[in-house]
């Protein structure tokens, strides 16, 4: 145990100021390509967060998080509503905030065990009290599964609009956010008519909820 707390602290501290060269759900995603006789794939390209497109910031939040900016990692009103919804048989999704994402998409595995889901809530403490909200920000924007061996909203902005993620518009970037719950089924070149209704939805809270400012 105190072997496993170490790393921990020592990676998570690591990876406030190196960029992590890859995650697990990345492996995960090449051994399945692997196993289905695909052309192998992983397709991603760092950058600053000053290099991406306010908009796509704005998006994200509006479409996944509304609260980021002032919640510590967990939203406790959106985990209840999941939680009555999944009681209740409905689909909806999960009450996951970006922080809680994050942790899970670069320390962890995609299973929905409490195992897992133990450890994601230590890593999400982790990273809301080590890094500053920017970091976890921008972290998440590049290394989110964004496409079929695609990663990072820079390589979806490249890969869907031929364009950088710093000048994607607002459309494009409520276009990508609606492919993020899933992003191996969905794709922006091709959006179906769900996801233009959740675009408008998103184009609509990032009108309401306005720039955001992370000072």
């Amino acid at each position: 145990m105190a072997i496993f707390f170490g790393s921990s602290l020592f990676f998570t501290l690591l990876y406030r100021f190196i960029n992590p060269p890859v995650t697990p759900i990345m492996i995960i995603r090449l051994f399945d390509q692997i196993k289905e006789d695909q052309a192998l794939r992983l397709s991603k390209d760092w950058v600053d967060l000053e290099d991406i497109s306010p908009k796509m910031v704005q998006a994200v939040v509006a479409g996944e998080d509304n609260l980021f900016l002032t919640h510590h990692g967990f939203d406790w009103k959106a985990i209840e509503r999941a939680r009555q919804h999944n009681e209740n048989g409905k689909r909806i999704h999960g009450g996951s905030t970006i922080s809680q994402q994050t942790a899970k998409n670069v320390f962890l595995w995609p299973n929905r065990s409490y195992i897992r889901k133990g450890f994601e809530v230590y890593f999400t403490f982790l990273i809301e009290t080590l890094w500053p909200k920017e970091r976890i920000m921008e972290v998440y924007l590049n290394i989110i599964e964004t496409g079929k061996g695609i990663y990072g909203v820079e390589m979806a902005a490249q890969t869907y609009y031929h364009k950088s993620a710093k000048k994607l518009s607002s459309s494009q970037a409520a276009m990508i956010t609606t492919i993020l719950p899933a992003p191996r089924k969905r794709n922006p070149s091709h959006p179906s008519s769900y996801m233009y209704r959740q675009q408008a939805r998103i184009q609509n809270l990032m009108r309401k909820i306005g720039p955001v400012h992370f000072h």
